[in-house]
C-alpha cells in the first residue's frame, strides 16, 4: 500500500490506495518544491547539483537555473515574491518583481550564517529561516540558529539556539502557532530536557513576533529510514513532515494519523499545488513525486494576492 493508515480519520484525508506518481528522477538532493499557482508550475531545488527545476504538466521538466547557491528551501512572500534560502551562499534572499536580487539575511552579529536550509514568510511580511551547521570548521557561528527578520528588512533575531539540527519549518493556518522540527539530537529548554531522535516543536507565536511556551508535539520514531526535514500545514491544521518512510501526517493535536510510503532512504520536502491545492508535491534525495489529496494544502501568496 502507497499510504500507511494508522488512524482512520486519515481516510478523509488521503485514500490508503492513492498511487505515489514518479514526475522525474536523477537528481542529486532534489529539495524546496514550490508551486507558482499564477502559471500553474512547480519549482524545487538540486541542492547539490546547485540547480533549479521547473515542472508542468504539458512540458514535464526544464532546467530553468544553473548555479544557484546550491539553493534549497522556497517561498514566497505576500507579495508573490521568491524567497529562498541560498545555502552556499550564506544568505536568505528575495528576488524582487524587476529579477534584481535583495538580500534578507547574510549575518547575525557581524558573523557569517551557516547555511540556511529553509524558510517561511508570515503575512505580515516577517521571514523565519533555520540555520543549521554550527559548530563546525567551515560555519560562521557556533550554534545551529533559527532566526526571523521584520518585514522591512531591519532587524534580526535570533529565536532559537539549542537545536542540533534545525530544519523544516511551518505556521498553524491562523499564524497562531509556528511548528519547528529538529532533525537530530538532544535539546535543553528552561530546564526541560526534549529527547528524541527526531521531532517537532510547537511554538506559540506573540503579537511582536516572538516566540512563547515551547512543547514537544510530535516525536518522529520509526524502523524505516527517515528523518524530519521540509514541514507543511493543510488548511485544516494537519502538520505534514518527512519522517521515517516518507511523509508523516499528524493532526494539529500531535497524533500521527499515517504515513505516505515513500520507498526511499530519504524523503526531504513537499508542496501542495494543482488548480484546488489538493496535489502534494514530494521530493526525495533524487526524485519529485506527487499524490493525490482529499484536503487543500495552505495556498502560497501570488503576485495579485
Amino acid at each position: 500500500m502507497p499510504v500507511q493508515q494508522l488512524s482512520p480519520e486519515l481516510e478523509r484525508i488521503v485514500s490508503q490506495d492513492q498511487a505515489v506518481e514518479v514526475l522525474g528522477t536523477g537528481y542529486v538532493i532534489a529539495e524546496g518544491p514550490l508551486w507558482w499557482s499564477e502559471e500553474q508550475y512547480l519549482l524545487f531545488s538540486e541542492v547539490r547539483g546547485n540547480r533549479r527545476w521547473k515542472w508542468t504538466a504539458s512540458e514535464g521538466l526544464t532546467l530553468v537555473q544553473e548555479p544557484t547557491n546550491n539553493a534549497n528551501g522556497l517561498t514566497r512572500d505576500p507579495q508573490g515574491r521568491l524567497v529562498m534560502c541560498e545555502g552556499g551562499a550564506r544568505r536568505v534572499t528575495r528576488v524582487e518583481h524587476d529579477g534584481s536580487v535583495t538580500v534578507i539575511a547574510n549575518s547575525y552579529h557581524g558573523r557569517p550564517l551557516n547555511r540556511p536550509n529553509d524558510v517561511v514568510v508570515k503575512s505580515d511580511g516577517s521571514i523565519y529561516f533555520t540555520d543549521p551547521g554550527g559548530p563546525s570548521p567551515d560555519t560562521g557561528l557556533d550554534f545551529s540558529g533559527v532566526y526571523r527578520v521584520s518585514a522591512d528588512l531591519s532587524t534580526i533575531n535570533l529565536l532559537v539556539r539549542d537545536y542540533v539540527l534545525p530544519n523544516g519549518l511551518a505556521f498553524s493556518p491562523d499564524e497562531s502557532v509556528l511548528y519547528i522540527n529538529d532533525s537530530q539530537g538532544v535539546s535543553v529548554d528552561i530546564g526541560n530536557m526534549f529527547r528524541s531522535t527526531g521531532r517537532i516543536d510547537a511554538f506559540d507565536v506573540r503579537p511582536t513576533g516572538m516566540l512563547a511556551n515551547r512543547r514537544v508535539f510530535c516525536e518522529l520514531r520509526g524502523e524505516m529510514s527517515g528523518i524530519p526535514d521540509g514541514m507543511k500545514v493543510d488548511v485544516e491544521g494537519n502538520v505534514y513532515c518527512t519522517g521515517p518512510g516518507g511523509v508523516w501526517i499528524v493532526d494539529s493535536a500531535g497524533m500521527h494519523l499515517g504515513t505516505i510510503l515513500t520507498e526511499v532512504e530519504h524523503t526531504t520536502n513537499m508542496a501542495w499545488g494543482g488548480e484546488d491545492w489538493k496535489t502534494l508535491f514530494i521530493t526525495t534525495a533524487d526524485r519529485l513525486a506527487r499524490i493525490q489529496l482529499k484536503v487543500s494544502g495552505l495556498p502560497v501568496p501570488t503576485q495579485s494576492s
